[in-house]
């Protein structure tokens, strides 16, 4: 039987990446996404909201970027995959931790404050893979990328769940 292990969030870090160096030269950037729902509360009639923290952690060149670019309140587009890891805390208790380790990452929203000048068109910033550009060759703007599509709805007995959820 198959099996699927994939993980996209949309949300805001809660605070800067903390990157680190292994002794071999790969790097890694961990950081903590906020990703939160809004709902009406169908007793009270008031709006609510739930926000989740997730650990995300980048590894080689998507950790050289996110280290460079991402910044407190950056917005990011996440793919990857939910590892869990078993480690032990300074009083010899071992302790379980899970996390989505990113395949691939794109910058949203606003470019100010992100650390990059960058000339030339904005590509959106979507990276998964060293970038293979050209030298010096001139491109028109590109145009605007548009948020990925929401998944149908299944046909299943939640349906009505989310009837009031404003998205």
């Amino acid at each position: 039987m198959a099996s699927v292990n994939k993980v996209i969030i949309v949300g805001n870090l809660g605070r800067d990446p903390e990157t680190r160096s292994f002794p071999n030269g790969d790097q890694v950037a961990n950081v903590t996404i906020a990703t939160t729902d809004r709902y009406k509360d169908k007793a009270s009639g008031e709006m609510k909201e739930i926000t989740e923290w997730h650990r995300v952690s980048f590894f080689g060149r998507l950790a050289e970027i996110a280290g460079q670019y991402l910044r407190k309140g950056s917005q990011v587009y996440v793919e990857g995959s939910l590892r869990t890891r078993k480690w032990t805390d300074k009083d010899g208790i071992e302790k379980y931790s899970t996390e989505i380790r990113a395949d691939s990452m794109q910058m949203l929203g606003s470019r100010q404050g992100m650390g990059g000048g960058g000339s030339g068109g904005d590509d959106g910033g979507g990276y998964d893979a060293p970038p293979s550009r050209a030298a010096a060759a001139p491109r028109a703007p590109a145009a605007p990328r548009q948020a990925p599509a929401a998944p149908a709805k299944a046909a299943s007995g939640f349906d009505d769940m989310d009837d009031d959820i404003p998205f």
